[in-house]
């Protein structure tokens, strides 16, 4: 009687989820390689790479950005070897109190000249160069935030808890000859009928998988569900919520905003820079990589981000090294709610970077690729096994011939 509720639970939570994990299964798939398919799609904003030739650093690259008219440059940032982005800030119209429109949300120009290679709207999926724009934004939210990440964390708690409920569907009924009766789950065998050959790959998958479908199920709880994951980690060990930790700050005094700094780009980031470097002498790594450098006019600071240049070895990267200064004397900034970025957990960062294909180099990128591949598999053989098990009942319900217990099969 308990066995067949959880066969009930496992057949219709996998036909609620069924739709959502085939779009997230095909779109996370494409962003394992969300780079290179980028220069597939978006080649125009891209430079041909100049081996040996240093590229400019950021403030000469804010320099060399061109003036935009009702808008401001605020800062420049890298987005890999062979693309720079300068980064405007609109300014208010005095008639409608609204930001003035650009026309572009991102300003992408060449590393090593400056000069612009071309220009993006985010959102405007009408246009080739947004294709992966277009699938992240689906993959993340549906195309709709708000309602779409909602929507996605509550598909992604169900899936955590069918990762569980799948497994226990797997086991054998009695404990008799267990080890032998449980191993035909784990393989697929040949020569099989449609039927069988689905339920195969539906259970074979996701036992073979399973610790890693639970970590891409529970990672994605932590990105659209934040106070449901940070409640529950903080039950089975010392967790720390970034949430909370941010609520705390709000009460803290804060910096005053100015509109335009009395330090100059190329002063402050030169002031940024030698601080930066003095923090990593003192932890004894190597000088860090600019990443990005932009004034922040809410608060009156300029923020420099850089990244170790330790290598990696396929693991964990080192966290980006922040560095706030104050935009008038170039003196160290204390800006709280940026030090958050920093407390980081250990565990969130390696769902994170499991999760984004973001450790292990070229090898686990492509299993994260066929990964996506295999959960829209799991969700069209679940699909398969329910609508072969309803035909099945609805032909003995037709010919009067009383139906036989649910099997105790996943994906039914």
């Amino acid at each position: 009687m308990i066995r067949n509720i959880f066969v009930f639970l496992h057949r219709w939570v996998g036909l609620l989820m069924a739709v959502f994990l085939v779009i997230v299964g095909l779109t996370g798939s494409l962003l394992a390689f969300h780079h290179e398919l980028d220069h597939v799609f978006a080649p125009q904003f891209y430079a041909t790479p100049r081996p040996g030739v240093p590229p400019l650093d950021l403030a000469t690259l804010m320099e060399r950005a061109p003036p935009i008219p009702h808008a401001r440059i605020i800062g420049a940032q890298w987005n890999g070897i062979d693309q720079a982005e300068i980064n405007y800030q609109p300014e208010k119209n005095p008639e409608t109190g609204k930001p003035y429109d650009l026309g572009f949300t991102q300003f992408y120009i060449n590393p090593w000249t400056g000069a612009e290679v071309g220009r993006r709207t985010i959102g405007d999926y009408s246009k080739s160069s947004n294709f992966m724009r277009f699938i992240y934004k689906l993959h993340v939210a549906l195309l709709v935030s708000g309602p779409g990440t909602l929507i996605l964390g509550i598909v992604a708690v169900l899936w955590t808890l069918d990762c569980f409920n799948g497994f226990y569907l797997t086991l054998p009924v009695s404990l008799s000859g267990f080890w032998r009766k449980w191993k035909t789950a784990w393989v697929i065998k040949r020569g099989a009928g449609a039927y069988r050959l689905n339920l195969d790959l539906h259970r074979a998958s996701g036992l073979w998988l399973w610790p890693i479908l639970f970590i891409f199920a529970w990672s994605s709880v932590m990105f659209n569900l934040r106070p449901l994951y940070d409640w529950t980690m903080s039950r089975f060990m010392q967790h720390s919520s970034i949430i909370e930790e941010a609520m705390k700050l709000k009460d803290l005094p804060q910096r005053t905003a100015k509109a335009t700094p009395s330090l100059g780009p190329r002063a402050a980031l030169e002031a940024a820079q030698r601080l930066a470097a003095e923090r990593a002498k003192t932890l004894g790594h190597a000088e860090p990589e600019p990443l990005m450098f932009a004034y922040m006019d809410k608060m009156g600071v300029y923020i420099y981000a850089a990244r170790s240049s330790a290598p990696r070895d396929g693991f964990l990267e080192e966290r980006p090294s922040l560095v706030t200064i104050d935009g008038d004397t170039g003196a160290p900034a204390d800006v709280p709610l940026l030090r958050l970025a920093e407390k980081q957990e250990l565990v969130d960062r390696w769902l994170v970077a499991l999760h984004v294909a973001g450790v292990f180099g070229l090898q686990y990128k492509i299993f994260v690729c066929v990964l996506g591949l295999v959960i829209t598999m799991l969700s069209a053989t679940g699909v398969y096994i329910w609508w072969k098990k309803r035909k099945a009942r609805r032909f003995r319900k037709k010919q009067g011939v009383s139906a036989p217990p649910l099997e105790a099969t996943p994906g039914e």
